[in-house]
């Protein structure tokens, strides 16, 4: 497949995306080239780790490719979708699961799709450009592909900073929030990889990481935990209304820009998902119960219509802000009962 190059090297099952140019966006058959990779080196004697990168200096992954979700939902299809995030979620988990070492090298943009890819690994590294992101939320759906896990455990309340705000990590800030691991300088890449493949040891990471240089969301952390201390959207707009920052106001700035509906639904699976006992299935089981019914009952549609098709930047949300019925938040977290998601 011209999109992902998938072979042995040495000790090492290499997966490659090279979709440079599409910023390494996430097709269907990438992500079931990813699990056929997975469940044929399961067993496998020659292969002790896995090591996934990407082609490009500008991402590792930018996300899923979504112009067939849209052109299903807006055909009527919400099979199709369903079909999609099941089977993408399903390799979500195998990834965090697997019982081999998976070693992640996530250069550029690495956002949703992305993340349910290179974030789940059992070794993260991130070098000087690394940007990584849950912009979900702006185009009407929540953070998904186990993100949402990500985010209940990140320290405080980043995460839920980051599900709703979309805001960008830096290398230093995702391996403080538990996206990443590991800060190695780019220009030793190559030869990382190299020793991985020669030696099938994941600690040859930790042996040649460095410090990584601090990112902005270090400073920031009190307050953040202090304005985004509420469980619900309007406890948090009232506490980023009544703060007189700078960081408050372009914040606010930022969720005025987002999907009522999916930011509130971000912030009550948050709260479900910080209990000390919920794995990444918990958070998938939920993203589910949003991402089956997205193509009728959320903004999903209309944010990939302002944000991708027809690039306006001025989406219709079905709701404000302060007009947000709880019920709207509950009907897309409900149950999904026989349609259930099944790992």
């Amino acid at each position: 497949m011209s999109d992902i190059d998938i072979r042995v090297e040495g000790r090492a099952g290499r997966i490659t995306l090279t979709r440079p140019a599409a910023l390494n966006a996430l097709t269907y058959d990438m992500v079931m080239a990813v699990e056929a990779a997975l469940e044929a080196w399961r067993d496998a004697a020659d292969v002790a780790l896995v090591v996934l990168d990407a082609a490009g200096d500008k991402a590792f992954c930018a996300g899923g490719d979504i112009a067939d979700l849209y052109a299903s939902g807006k055909a009527g299809d919400v099979a199709y979708g369903r079909r999609f995030w099941a089977d993408e979620y399903r390799v979500n988990a195998k990834l965090a699961e697997y019982g081999k070492p998976i070693v992640s090298l996530m250069q550029g943009f690495t956002m949703g799709g992305g993340v349910g890819l290179g974030c789940h690994a059992g070794t993260r590294v991130v070098g000087e450009t690394s940007r990584i992101a849950m912009p979900e939320c702006g185009i009407g759906l929540v953070p998904d592909v186990g993100g949402s896990w990500l985010l209940a455990r990140a320290p405080g309340r980043l995460g839920a900073y980051l599900g709703v705000s979309a805001a960008r990590m830096e290398a230093g800030d995702a391996i403080l929030a538990g996206f990443a691991d590991h800060f190695v300088p780019q220009a030793a890449w190559p030869d990382l990889i190299a020793a991985l493949c020669e030696t099938g040891d994941a600690g040859v990471v930790a042996r040649v990481s460095e410090k990584a240089p601090q990112g902005p969301l270090s400073a920031m952390t009190a307050q953040i935990d202090r304005l985004f201390a509420g469980v619900t959207l309007a406890e948090v707009v009232a506490a980023l209304e009544a703060d007189d920052s700078a960081f408050a106001a372009e914040t606010l700035k930022a969720l005025r820009r987002n999907s009522p509906l999916a930011m509130a639904c971000t912030l009550a699976m948050l709260d479900r998902l910080r209990a000390a006992k919920t794995t990444i299935r918990d958070a998938l089981d939920l993203e589910y119960r949003f991402t089956a019914r997205a193509m009728q009952q959320s903004d999903f549609l209309e944010g990939i219509r302002a944000v991708i098709i027809d690039k306006d930047r001025k989406p219709v949300w079905k709701h404000t802000i302060e007009t947000l019925p709880d019920a709207a938040v509950s009907a897309m977290l409900a149950p999904l009962g026989q349609d259930a998601l099944s790992l």
